[in-house]
């Protein structure tokens, strides 16, 4: 007999003796719904099979039902059940149903998730969940509309984490057939273009780690406009997470013209290395003289091993953004020095006029000792324009 009540509505469609189901599969989701709304768990019990090895009998048992006579769980030997007989169609229909607990149920949405049925996702949910993120739908978003089904999100039958190994498996299920069409939207391109040209990164297993393209004009462009160029990977907007990286030039009208693109699964410098020499490669050989990144390690390797010749900057942007991350309200226009730091950066000439006013424009406000500050002086050669002196960047930006 029941010690505490489950949740029980109207809307509640409970199991009912003859209840017919098209397969297991279906029997086990309803039951499922059902032990969601009630507040217990169920798991797959004992069946029968007949002398063709087919089953004939399966029971869905509540997950307190013990699995062994002699087992020492905390199971506490609930009835609670539903049994299923094979239909003449070979269908699913309830022989028996069991509806009292010999336990305690759970009452919010916290108890109910210990349950691992209740971690598992519903199949329309499945179908749900692969529209929204083949709409490129973000894991967020795609959470928060799939609460507004349930009414608010403490009623979603699964947490985040398990939406997030559901898109990854999606992801994975239709990686190969992804990998075909993009092979195939290659060939078309090459059709159009004599000129495209790909690459990709595979590893011993064949699983591609690296996919590198770029088409006809870009490739004349670069060698017209190839001296200073920069490579951005801080998009992630695709379906697959997976970083993007651009190559990106600047013509002799200073409008940003796109050289190549690279879809990766890590970054690391081992992967930056193909990345560079795959580029120079497709570019037909010429290294660039300038090329502009981000703050990234693995990337500064990189280009040390594969570009020795080629001068390696921090973008301008990417720099500011930094500052303005580590030094919070320090950087705001009420304190003064955000613009006192901007014109160091954009109109001191000489390296001489630079380290005189970085010295000033520290004493000024006692930095120091600030810990961004004396980082990125340490490698001042990298973005200060002084520094850049001699080395060709038509005002570009990586962003």
């Amino acid at each position: 007999m029941n010690r505490q009540k489950g949740r029980s509505s109207d809307a509640i469609i409970a199991p009912e003796i003859v209840m017919e189901f098209d397969s297991l599969q279906e029997a086990y989701d309803f039951y499922n719904i059902y032990s969601w709304e009630i507040g217990f768990g169920i798991r797959y019990g004992q069946s029968k099979k007949n002398v063709a090895k087919s089953k004939t009998v399966q029971e869905i048992t509540c997950g307190c039902e013990p699995k062994h006579v002699n087992t020492k769980s905390a199971c506490c030997g609930c009835l609670a059940m539903i049994r299923l007989h094979r239909t003449t169609d070979n269908g699913w229909y309830i022989h028996e149903f069991r509806k009292d607990h010999n336990h305690g149920l759970a009452m919010n949405r916290g108890e109910k998730m210990q349950w691992p049925s209740h971690k598992n996702i519903d199949p329309r949910i499945k179908a749900l969940v692969k529209n929204l993120r083949d709409n490129n739908i973000g894991l967020t978003k795609a959470f928060i509309v799939i609460g507004s089904f349930f009414g608010a999100m403490e009623n979603v039958p699964f947490n985040k984490r398990s939406l997030r190994t559901l898109c990854a498996n999606i992801s994975r299920d239709h990686s190969e057939d992804d990998v075909k069409k993009t092979f195939d939207l290659f060939s078309e391109l090459k059709m159009k273009d004599p000129n495209f040209r790909d690459s990709c990164l595979a590893d011993k297993d064949g699983n591609i780690r690296a996919l590198m393209w770029t088409n006809g004009k870009s490739r004349m462009q670069y060698k017209q406009f190839g001296d200073a160029i920069t490579f951005d990977t801080t998009y992630r907007t695709n379906l697959y997470d997976m970083p993007f990286g651009l190559f990106v030039g600047v013509n002799n009208n200073f409008q940003s013209i796109i050289l190549g693109g690279v879809l990766l699964t890590n970054e690391r410098t081992e992967t930056f290395e193909w990345v560079f020499k795959e580029f120079v490669s497709l570019m037909g050989g010429k290294a660039p003289v300038t090329i502009l990144t981000d703050q990234c390690r693995a990337m500064e390797l990189a280009i040390a091993v594969v570009l020795p010749g080629t001068t390696h900057r921090w973008c301008k942007w990417h720099v500011l953004r930094k500052a303005k991350e580590h030094m919070g309200l320090l950087y705001s226009k009420a304190s003064g020095f955000r613009d006192e730091f901007h014109k160091i950066l954009e109109y001191m000439i000489t390296v001489e006029e630079f380290e005189a006013a970085w010295a000033i424009l520290i004493a000024k406000y006692g930095f120091q000792d600030h810990p961004f500050l004396t980082q990125i002086y340490e490698v001042r050669e990298m973005w200060a324009k002084p520094y850049f002196a001699g080395n060709f960047c038509a005002r570009m930006t990586s962003t």
